[in-house]
């Protein structure tokens, strides 16, 4: 969706600004790329994809050489990000996870190929096998036989699953492919590794990785959850985009999931975090956070991932795997060692490449995840010796193509709906409770002439659903900063009374985390109320 007039002249000027009274760490001679180039590629990118805020950090040789913030933390507001404005990091938590198991690897307390049932004996998957083989190691790779984001749903948009119902939650989970056959990434598996920290340990996630890792290296800001940012007087806002306008959200705290994606920080304490990688594992003074044979391991290949022929043609990339909270991939002849991350509202950039000692960290406050690879993208060929090219213009005509198929499928299902007559059965046999074994209860009631559906343990999963085609509805979401409209589709039974629905997202853009498709709700009674058994 396109900006106002007004919004994008002011992305501009906040973002021109920024980059004219900015200044470098160090001096522009330590850059194969200039300051100015820097600035020029930061402003472009915040321009094309409405980004208010954006920080830039480069490591080089065990410095930030280079450390940088642009525009502003919230849209409309004065307040200007710099290299301490603080970001949720979204999945680069999951670095700082498996960290925390290498940690306890070194200690003697574990081992990656430990069985996950020796430390959690209630955790279960659809299949006894599964179960009964489910590794640490695993936990970090995104190879359970799941679907990408399966689950999620029980943390997104915000509910008030514990870490023991999304556990629970699991067994009911049907794989789509075998066990350890291909990649799938989840953000689940990656709670439960959290959790065998606190198991091990005795301390909880947030605490062990508070004190391990971010007191340890002096990341004095950052916090292992947003509710334990001390200082929130230079935090950045998350934003999207809602029917052409740029809206500040409120962030969302991912408590119950906190392992795989909850932190917060900022390009100061990035720097430190990437320096000790660079380092295999030697802190600032001298001592180790983890060993070098640690390391190794989690830049090591576990996955074999899928690679985008566009993109690798662009990066002379012909392998890429997941190690343990990292990606592994070849580009331009340099190992690269990567991840990104992703909350609503916010996405950010981490690159390392270690044969030249450099790590690169981009972190914004818009969720449009081309603004932060284009600029992430523009330093690292300048270091790797790409090919010049312009990434802001590549990143331009992908979201173009991208867009243009998203808005064809959703504007043929406007027409189809917009064709529609009413449904086969009166409104009346569609309402009603319904239960799903993960999820729990959704409820259809009528209000007004027309079906509401209301998805349990959540406030933001309410809207109002019109006919498409048969038994089939269109569930809009009130909230339309979600960007997540589904289809609903009812089934009969051999009475042809309405026994159940699943549900599917319309557009392919819809975030993974938005599992519909593994939803399976069947219809119950009225008012439903638990049973109890009669045990003798």
């Amino acid at each position: 969706m396109k900006p106002t007039a007004y919004v994008l002249a002011a992305l501009v000027a906040t973002a021109l600004s920024a980059a004219a009274t900015a200044r470098p760490v160090a001096k522009s001679s330590a850059l194969p790329i200039s300051p100015d180039a820097i600035d020029r590629t930061a402003a472009r990118a915040m321009q094309a994809f409405n980004v208010p805020g954006m920080a830039v950090g480069i490591i080089k040789d065990g410095k930030l050489i280079y450390g940088k913030g642009y525009g502003v933390r919230e849209y409309g507001k004065a307040g200007s990000v710099d290299i301490d404005t603080l970001f949720q990091i979204g999945s680069n938590t999951k670095a700082f996870t498996a960290a925390a198991l290498a940690l306890l690897v070194d200690e003697g307390k574990l081992r990656w190929d430990d069985k996950v049932i020796d430390y959690i004996p209630e955790f279960r998957m659809y299949d006894p096998y599964v179960t009964r083989e489910f590794s640490i190691r695993d936990l970090l790779t995104h190879r359970s036989g799941l679907g990408e984001g399966a689950g999620d749903l029980m943390f997104y948009p915000a509910t008030d699953f514990s870490r023991a119902e999304i556990i629970h939650g699991l067994r009911y989970l049907k794989p789509v492919s075998s066990f350890r056959s291909k990649y799938d990434y989840d953000n689940l598996l990656y709670m439960v590794a959290g959790q065998i920290v606190a198991v091990v340990s005795g301390q909880s996630w947030e605490d062990f990785v508070t004190q391990r890792i971010l007191d340890r290296l002096q990341m004095k800001a950052c916090a292992a959850s947003y509710g334990r940012i001390a200082d929130r007087s230079n935090v950045a806002t998350p934003h999207v985009m809602v029917g052409g306008k740029l809206i500040p959200i409120k962030p969302l705290q991912l408590t119950a999931i906190a392992p795989a994606g909850a932190i917060s920080c900022n390009i100061s304490g990035m720097a430190k975090w990437l320096q000790v990688q660079l380092d295999s594992g030697k802190t600032a003074d001298g001592s180790q956070l983890f060993t070098p044979k640690r390391g190794a391991e989690m830049w090591s290949a576990n996955t074999v991932m899928p690679l985008n022929p566009a993109l690798a043609y662009l990066t002379h990339t012909r392998f890429k795997d997941y190690g343990l909270g990292w990606v592994v991939q070849d580009e331009f002849g340099y190992k690269r060692v990567s991840h990104t991350g992703a909350v609503p509202g916010t996405v950010t950039w981490v690159t390392m490449i270690p044969e030249l000692r450099l790590g690169i960290v981009v972190l914004t406050n818009q969720q449009e995840d081309v603004a932060m690879e284009a600029v992430g993208n523009q330093i690292l060929d300048a270091y790797v010796g790409a090919p010049k090219r312009d990434w802001v213009a590549i990143a331009v005509a992908y979201k173009d193509k991208q867009m243009g198929e998203s808005k064809a499928i959703e504007a043929e299902a406007a027409k189809v709906g917009a064709a529609a007559g009413p449904p086969p059965l009166p409104l009346s046999a569609y309402a009603g409770h319904y239960r799903d074994p993960w999820r729990g209860d959704a409820e259809v009631r009528q209000e007004g002439g027309k079906l509401v559906l209301k998805i349990s343990r959540t406030q933001d999963l309410v809207g109002s659903m019109t006919p498409f085609r048969g038994n089939i509805f269109i569930v809009r979401w009130n909230d339309r900063s979600l960007d997540a409209d589904a289809y609903v589709r009812f089934s009969q039974g051999y009475e042809q009374e309405i026994d159940g629905m699943t549900m599917r997202a319309i557009s392919p853009l819809t975030d993974s985390s938005f599992d519909f498709q593994d939803l399976n709700f069947k219809k119950v009674q009225e008012d439903p109320k638990p049973r109890t058994q009669n045990l003798r």
